[in-house]
């Protein structure tokens, strides 16, 4: 397991239970059992002050799963980047290309020990394709494309997947040069698949929400208006219909029905590379 194996005597050592994390709340709210009392009392705490939580949380996983299989399917990606790649659970990545194309290569990046100590879940690649895991950090460009070069060919398109992870990067801390330095580093032809959560009017729940986890949670979260992540794709073609809610980006057909699905505070987009 690339990037792991020398983590794993120690990984009990970086697990903090004392305080809520947020992959570990975000697994809470989507069934996931990974989580911890001090997790789950978060989690009902943020969901009291914004009961839409739950519903974006689910929409990013719906978007993930419909870009994706996008990108496979129309477009013919077979190589995925997923950065901030949050605890296992149904449709990952891997599991969603594999399924329509077998041969597709997958490669997951996580700091967070726990995501870490379940890390095998991801790596259950089909017998024509291969998944690997980098315990790395999002700031660490040149750390996780080096590793990811041993699986991936830089040389073909690869989906660059960043959901819910740049709310993390503070402005100090140049996110925008962040996802630039991944994107300048694939060919053309590669997509960068993005998701954050925004701030915004209408929606100050939200922001009454995040004000809580950063009092009490960690790591710290950085909100930023529609705009603003707009910002991220810079330079890049972004596929119709642009960024907006990831619940209105492309609906199934049979969930969308005769209505616009209802907006969340998670915004999305996906864009090519010129």
């Amino acid at each position: 397991m690339t990037g792991s194996d020398a983590h794993q005597d120690g990984i009990g050592e970086r697990i903090d239970t004392s305080r809520p994390h947020t992959a570990r709340i975000w697994n809470y709210w989507l069934g996931g059992k990974d989580n911890y009392p001090v997790d789950e009392e978060a989690g009902r705490q943020i969901r009291a002050l914004h009961p839409g939580i739950v519903d974006y949380a689910q929409a990013d996983r719906a978007f993930l799963g419909r870009a994706v299989r996008h990108l496979t399917a129309d477009v013919g990606i077979r190589q995925f980047l997923d950065i901030g790649t949050g605890l296992p659970t149904a449709d990952n990545t891997h599991e969603v290309a594999q399924r329509i194309a077998p041969e597709s290569r997958i490669v997951y990046v996580d700091n967070d020990p726990l995501v870490l100590r379940h890390a095998q879940a991801l790596l259950t690649s089909s017998p024509e394709g291969s998944t690997d895991y980098i315990d790395a950090d999002l700031r660490n460009v040149d750390e996780i494309l080096g590793i990811a070069a041993k699986t991936l060919d830089f040389t073909r398109p690869v989906a660059l997947i960043l959901l819910g992870v740049v709310i993390f990067v503070g402005d100090d801390e140049d996110p925008y040069g962040l996802v630039r330095r991944l994107i300048d580093a694939l060919p053309a032809g590669s997509h960068l698949v993005l998701s954050h959560t925004v701030t915004r009017p209408d929606m100050p729940d939200v922001d009454e929400a995040v004000a809580f986890w950063n009092a009490n949670g960690t790591p710290k979260l950085n909100q930023r208006t529609p705009e603003q992540v707009t910002r991220f794709f810079d330079g890049l073609d972004l596929l119709e219909p642009g960024v907006l809610s990831c619940s209105r980006w492309r609906p199934d057909a049979e969930d969308a029905g005769d209505t616009q699905p209802a907006e969340v505070a998670m915004f999305g987009g996906v864009g090519r590379k010129k």
